[in-house]
């Protein structure tokens, strides 16, 4: 016979169900963010490959060269009037 209005379940059997159906919602939540990641910054993880960024203007890579120093001055400011030449294509 059932006892008490909780159906037979004492405080055990409510902890475990409330417990069951949380972590059965994380696993959900979990699979789904695994299955659609969307679009992130290229950030390698241990579970996956790295998303590429997007790509980076002409400009943008002769100026980051020049700051990290793989190109002198001189060198700089002839590529940057290639660039800047009309009719080149970017």
């Amino acid at each position: 016979m059932m006892n008490g209005l909780n159906g037979g379940m004492g405080a055990g059997g409510w902890l475990f169900m409330s417990l069951f159906w949380v972590l059965l919602l994380v696993v959900i939540v979990w699979a789904a963010a695994r299955l659609f990641p969307g679009s992130r910054d290229s950030v390698a993880t241990a579970t996956g490959p790295a998303v590429e960024p997007a790509a980076e203007r002409p400009q943008q890579i002769l100026d980051r060269r020049l700051a990290s120093g793989e190109i002198d001055v001189e060198t700089y400011e002839q590529l940057r009037e290639t660039l800047a030449k009309p009719g080149r294509v970017s």
